[in-house]
């Protein structure tokens, strides 16, 4: 039986409930009067069900499909702004005893190198980040209660805060570590960790417990049920995600819903985020030994669909997906993306040697973190390194009720913009600050009001003689 209201996996992700769904969408996809009403009812930027979406996701008129585009992009607009959010990801350790088959992680594999960072690791590691110019990380390890216990993530996020290199500071530390107790996660949110991540991969039950052949992740409903437990230990900002090319994709979009619609149910606050990895080459990982991947037509039609479903939510493109492919999300949904980002254990201090190869998955966006900047600000957005929602309590329904009212704008404006300065005075080539200097001179007219508008400018002023980290 479907109830999203309940807290068993299988009956808020009912697989009758989504093959409902499915027949449901293909025996309405060419109805363009329907699809014209659920468009009409996403305008209202109040979101979709997971069955009007996955109509949506279904109907191949060209012309709907232009529509859903324009209007996802125009969504993102109307709660996010052009700003873009930078972060990257910090691999402390690839230890694991699961046998994901998707993973290079796995506990078979005998010839990837098997890392973990020690503090003083760490240390460099962050150094080098904050020498990129990067305030937000996002923090993974493998599953091995030996080799990753609990105890080692909240010592990892301890010497991360704790660390100051010239004017870098990490000032928000996300984590994405597998399922655990809700003791476990009440440590995380007295660690002081911005958002809790932890990607489904499957909501397919069958195929979830095929894929997870061994180990603790093999536990569908302990896995699908984490969300639930993150929250009920405190943490109420939490980031929900598939894996794209190991099921079905229109399974995977209305389970994905389904999950966000779950959690809006019983705690009142949706997914803070929502990733959309694809299946990539990794070690001894074929992507092609999967039968379900996605072209890109397909990858950013779901990006749309899921903007204009959950307009509220974050959306993240990691460098997974090229330059041109991230570019094209971006103006349907994406506000938050990974830059000059390393998916091996170590490797930003120095280099990774090619014969210690432990990359969770190759890289498609080689850029620098500068160059991203520049391109982002060539194509119109205005990078973010704002942390300020996070350390001003602004999370969980706070942040929500301010972001579907669309007034969280009148605090992450001017705080990308104060943000981005300190970034083009610490750490930008000077091909991208004069770039961002213009780009900021030209966003300080868009601040509606006069008073915060004032005080962006003298801030601007004392970022440019030294002071620091200053947000609304």
């Amino acid at each position: 039986m479907y109830n999203p209201q309940s807290l068993k996996a299988e009956e808020f992700i009912s697989h009758d409930e989504i093959m409902a769904t499915l027949a449901y969408a293909d025996a309405n996809a060419g109805d363009l009067s329907l699809v014209e009403q659920i468009i009409e009812k996403a305008r209202q930027r109040r979101g979709l069900t997971h069955r009007e979406a996955s109509v949506l996701l279904a109907c191949n008129d060209k012309e709907k499909t232009k529509e859903i585009f324009a209007l996802a992009e125009q969504i993102k607009k109307d709660f996010y702004g052009n700003r873009i959010v930078l972060f990257a990801p910090l691999y402390l350790s690839n230890y694991c005893v699961n046998g994901c088959v998707y993973c290079p992680y796995h506990a078979k594999n005998k010839h990837i190198a098997r890392k973990k960072m020690t503090q003083e690791e760490i240390r460099r590691e962050v150094i080098a980040l904050q020498d990129m110019g990067h305030k937000r990380l996002a923090l993974e390890t493998g599953e091995d209660p030996v080799n990753n216990p609990i105890e080692y993530v909240l010592e990892s996020i301890k010497t991360i805060y704790s660390i100051r290199h010239k004017n870098g500071a990490i000032r928000r530390v996300n984590v994405n570590i597998a399922a655990t107790t809700v003791e476990n996660y009440r440590k995380l949110k007295d660690a002081g960790i911005g958002t809790y991540i932890l990607f489904q991969e499957t909501y397919h039950k069958e195929s979830y417990e095929q894929l997870h052949p061994t180990g603790p992740k093999h536990n569908y409903a302990w896995h699908t049920e984490a969300m639930d437990r993150a929250m009920e230990g405190g943490i109420d900002d939490v980031g929900l995600g598939v894996l794209f090319g190991l099921e079905k994709y229109r399974y995977e979009f209305a389970g994905l819903l389904m999950h966000a619609e779950h959690l809006e149910a019983v705690h009142g606050v949706g997914p803070h985020t929502i990733s959309v990895p694809r299946i990539k080459h990794a070690d001894d990982i074929d992507p092609s030994a999967f039968d379900n991947g996605i072209d890109d037509d397909t990858f950013a039609k779901i990006v749309a669909c899921i903007r204009i479903a959950v307009p509220y939510t974050g959306m993240i493109i990691s460098t997974r997906e090229s330059p041109a492919c991230r570019e094209r999300v971006l103006h349907l949904g994406i506000s938050q993306i990974s830059g000059g980002s390393k998916t091996s254990v170590g490797g930003y201090a120095e280099p990774e040697p090619a014969e210690e190869n432990s990359a969770q998955f190759d890289v498609s966006d080689n850029r620098t973190l500068d160059e991203v900047i520049r391109w982002l600000m060539q194509i119109g957005y205005l990078p973010s390194f704002c942390t300020a929602c996070y350390r001003e309590g602004r999370t969980g329904d706070r942040f929500m009720e301010l972001c579907k009212s669309k007034q969280i704008q009148n605090c992450c404006h001017p705080n990308a913009l104060m943000t981005l300065k300190e970034y083009l005075v610490d750490y930008a080539s000077p091909e991208t600050r004069k770039i961002g200097e213009e780009l900021i001179r030209k966003e300080i007219g868009n601040i509606p009001k006069e008073k915060v508008q004032k005080i962006v400018e003298e801030n601007l002023v004392k970022i440019e003689n030294g002071s620091r980290d200053f947000r609304f």
